[in-house]
């Protein structure tokens, strides 16, 4: 296994330290109880120089993730941002994946968590593409999950909470264990939600469809540029529920999120989809989406941040 692409510093409640001294106590709250709340976001290599894609949302989300457990950031999102950007800056990085993320720490070791201080930490690090070098262009092989999303009252799915992904490890070990490059969780009614930590869209007749945020889905930022970007370029895009096997028989099926960007999906246990390669409205969505993260077509929504002073 790949060991972490490793940059000189990290920004660690305020202040850029070494990589290897941002460290925690071992009794911290969020190493017994999932008390995590991140975002990840892509600053990508343009033509003007490195700028990050929709920094303003990911911040505002992860002030919401925080905000529906009861926890407060001791930051500002102004602060946030500039830390955000310093780290990048300090590091020299033309394109890297970024890790910001709120925590609560040593205190208190109870399940009532509110005695603990809360911690922030921002991370950066050169990384490719998420599910492989070449799934872009020609789409990954994935399975419907023996594993289920929470029930809506249980994890709340708009929270971006480290807890919540233990649900999506058991989706992603349980395929690559059985061949497959990523899972594809239902809900507790039987009908699609997401992958393991990607949204999911599909195309039937030129309609771009895609479940709603009660599906237990996270919101994802890319998940919205995409829906933006599709009805942009003329298609219709639709929210509704998904049964599994509506997968099976769409003409393209595509993930999307800030790692895994917009990746087509090839196959779905073991039946292929559409014709077995990258689809035109896919292939048309990718080419827009990657038109302005590099800055090769007019951001017109302001979407890119540049990191340059």
């Amino acid at each position: 296994m790949a060991k972490l692409p490793e940059a000189e510093f990290i920004w660690f409640n305020g202040k850029l330290i070494p990589w290897h001294e941002a460290k925690i106590h071992v009794l911290s709250h969020v190493v017994h109880y999932g008390s995590s709340f991140f975002e990840g976001m892509r600053c990508y290599e343009t033509n003007q120089g490195a700028a990050i894609f929709r920094l303003d949302e990911h911040i505002d989300r992860l002030f919401d993730s925080c905000k529906i457990y009861r926890v407060e950031i001791p930051f500002s999102k102004q602060e946030i941002k500039e830390g955000i950007l310093e780290t990048i800056r300090t590091n020299k990085l033309s394109s890297c994946y970024v890790r910001p993320i709120v925590y609560r720490g040593y205190g208190l070791l109870s399940v009532d968590p509110l005695g603990c201080p809360v911690e922030v930490a921002i991370g950066a690090w050169n990384w490719g593409a998420y599910l492989g070098p070449d799934v872009l262009e020609n789409g990954v092989d994935v399975c419907v999950s023996s594993w289920t999303r929470p029930a809506p009252n249980t994890h709340p799915a708009l929270s971006k909470a480290g807890g919540n992904y233990l649900n999506s490890q058991l989706i992603r070990m349980e395929a690559i264990e059985n061949g497959y490059s990523e899972g594809i969780a239902l809900n507790t009614n039987g009908l699609i939600s997401e992958g393991s930590g990607e949204n999911i869209f599909l195309v039937q007749d030129n309609t771009v469809i895609t479940n709603s945020l009660a599906s237990s889905v996270l919101g994802g930022i890319t998940r919205n540029s995409v829906m933006t970007l599709a009805r942009e370029a003329g298609f219709e895009v639709v929210e509704q529920e998904i049964p599994r096997e509506m997968l099976y028989i769409a003409d393209e099926v595509f993930f999307a999120g800030s790692a895994v960007e917009v990746t087509p999906v090839r196959s779905i246990d073991r039946i292929t989809i559409g014709s077995g390669t990258r689809g035109p409205v896919t292939k048309t969505i990718q080419e827009l989406f990657f038109g302005i993260t590099t800055g090769q077509t007019s951001d017109i929504h302001g979407w890119m941040t540049l990191v340059k002073s």
